[in-house]
């Protein structure tokens, strides 16, 4: 029986259980993550791209953008969990007109994330407030710092995507002293862009090459550029907005 209501991050009331949530469907990598990394056995389901933890053994629902309806109520969830920019707000809606409660993060920077995941973890599923999640609270609260490096971060090659603001990313790097940049006239938070543009020392001193959504390699992506400097990233730790964030100032600092 359905006994409380919660707003998510865009203020839609969710339905919830009158005790601890207990059943979860994440549509979300990140968020998957950090459900197992806090209540493990009450992670029921997750898409094909969930990868983290890298045991995690739950059916799967397909991926972000299709995910299976079908197989998602026949899972019985509590909660399913999702995010405004990972899925489709046609999806959420009919997951909502199936009846199985759906509470949405909108997430746009550190502070924003570290917040959301409280409300979601905390008041939304009613589990105490795991000790990685209070970590990140502390690692990363101070104010953003002066930039040492201006980068350009392409999340795809041909053709070329880069991100721009204002983004979880942009924000993550912004705290670590790296000012995200995109070619002007570029438009929207994750802009087309010609390399041209890219590999100009007038934009940038490195592109920052992730491993997602394109797999940047050190044989595929660092060739392209010939004079600002490259270098790989964990995606992961640029990107997800749960447990690694612990470990993503130190390692991306490196």
């Amino acid at each position: 029986m359905m006994a409380r209501t919660l707003a998510d991050d865009l203020g839609h009331e969710v339905n919830l259980p009158e005790g601890p949530v207990a059943r979860v469907v994440s549509l979300v990598p990140s968020l998957t993550e950090a459900v197992a990394a806090t209540h493990r056995d009450a992670l029921v389901g997750a898409t094909d791209w969930c990868t983290h933890p890298a045991d995690l053994d739950v059916p799967r629902v397909r991926g972000t953008k299709n995910p299976d309806r079908r197989a998602i109520a026949d899972l019985t969830p509590d909660l399913v969990i999702a995010n405004k920019e990972e899925n489709r707000e046609l999806d959420v809606e009919r997951l909502r007109a199936d009846g199985i409660p759906v509470s949405v993060t909108d997430i746009e920077t550190v502070p924003q994330a570290l917040t959301s995941m409280r409300r979601l973890l905390v008041d939304a599923c009613g589990w105490p407030a795991p000790a990685w999640l209070d970590d990140a609270d502390r690692l990363w609260s101070g104010p953003v710092p002066k930039p040492h490096t201006r980068v350009v971060v392409p999340i795809w090659r041909d053709p070329w995507m880069v991100v721009a603001q204002p983004t979880f990313t942009a924000d993550l790097l912004a705290r670590l002293g790296y000012a995200v940049r995109a070619p002007s006239g570029a438009e929207g938070r994750y802009p087309h862009a010609d390399l041209a543009d890219l590999d100009d020392t007038a934009l940038a001193d490195v592109a920052l090459l992730p491993d997602e959504p394109y797999v940047f390699t050190a044989d595929d992506g660092p060739e392209a550029f010939s004079h600002i400097g490259t270098r790989l990233v964990s995606g992961r730790l640029i990107t997800w907005y749960g447990p690694s964030l612990v470990t993503a100032r130190d390692t991306i600092d490196r």
